[in-house]
């Protein structure tokens, strides 16, 4: 990956020299088109499958896993693809379109503070708890981890996860809430258009995913982490710094005719988290030590695969930090005009 974001960046870097003196509203132009080109592709791929897990879902019994495996391991599939479209997309388009994100990405405990205190006791509709994690919740529920049901046990209105038991709940699964995903990811995909594109918008989305690298591995501590159910956190990971550093690469003609020194900084952020995250085999994070906190880390568990990674990743994303991938992005955001990522 290093020696492809390099290229780019030479390109770039090229382009940059010798365009002839283009303006920044030019430059803007250009970013604005190629952001619709390249997301626009992620998001038919979030439709596509979306399409394919709704089409793979058994219906007219209670699931089994005998006679529906091959179906089973196919909705596994499919909603892995869509989970790779839309973490390739997220930073530049939930800042935009935050009722889909929210709709399409939203985890069961932020369902469940909306939704207190009762919660969804219907898993399988189109209402209450839906998205890509609703779906992953139940695909996945023989398999759950049990430090992942303790913290969900704790929640106002949870209902454990569990497979459709019969013809109306496999039915409800297909028709209602693997629907309710097709439209939402249709209703972004139509939305996605030049005229509704904020730039500034988008790229401060874009650091601020980059920011919470640090959080999805934190919560990975206690079973609270976005892509719980299928244990692919560090999957998640790797494919939003994959997802960034497409279209961070879509505004560097832009930033390298500003003659600034974030870029080495930023693409040494970038190959070091992609070093850390290729380090690990698989798509979960290393495992976590028994008595690891968060707050106050020992040297012991520090020196853990979890705890390196952790630490790695801290470093690279802490926005206070000159040098970090967070703190160079938001300065080359206030070349760029604008508005900085601010962590709450």
């Amino acid at each position: 990956m290093k020696k492809i974001l390099s290229f780019v960046l030479l390109t770039a870097a090229l382009a940059a020299c010798g365009d002839g003196g283009t303006d920044d509203a030019q430059y803007k132009t250009d970013v604005v088109n190629g952001m619709h080109d390249s997301i626009a592709i992620e998001l038919q791929k979030l439709v596509d499958a979306s399409v394919a897990l709704q089409a793979a879902a058994p219906t007219g019994h209670g699931w089994d896993m005998s006679t529906d495996a091959t179906a089973i391991t196919a909705m596994l599939d499919a909603w892995k693809q869509a989970r790779v479209a839309y973490e390739h997309v997220e930073g530049a388009t939930a800042p935009i379109f935050a009722g889909e994100d929210f709709t399409m990405d939203a985890r069961y405990d932020d369902y469940m503070a909306a939704l207190t205190p009762n919660g969804d006791q219907d898993l399988f509709d189109d209402q209450g708890a839906i998205g890509m994690h609703s779906i992953e919740r139940i695909i996945y529920a023989p398999t759950i981890r049990p430090e992942v049901k303790e913290f969900e046990a704790t929640l106002p209105g949870y209902k454990a996860a569990a497979w459709p038991t019969n013809a109306t709940e496999a039915d409800e699964f297909k028709n209602k809430l693997c629907a309710r995903l097709i439209t939402d990811a249709r209703k972004l995909h139509d939305e996605w258009t030049p005229a509704n594109i904020d730039i500034g918008l988008a790229f401060q989305g874009l650091v601020g995913l980059m920011n919470e690298q640090k959080e999805k591995v934190n919560l990975a501590a206690t079973g609270e982490e976005e892509s719980r159910y299928s244990n692919i956190t560090l999957f998640d990971l790797h494919n939003n710094l994959a997802g960034t550093m497409t279209i961070y690469n879509i505004f560097q003609p832009w930033i390298l005719s500003k003659k600034g020194n974030q870029n080495d900084m930023i693409e040494t952020g970038f190959n070091h988290l992609d070093g850390l995250y290729s380090a690990t085999t698989g798509d979960a994070l290393p495992p976590v030590p028994t008595t690891w906190s968060s707050d106050a880390p020992s040297a012991t568990d520090l020196a853990t695969p979890f705890g390196k990674m952790w630490d790695g990743v801290h470093l690279a994303v802490d926005p206070t930090e000159d040098g970090s991938v967070v703190f160079e992005m938001n300065e080359v955001a206030d070349v760029l005009g604008f508005p900085e990522f601010k962590e709450e």
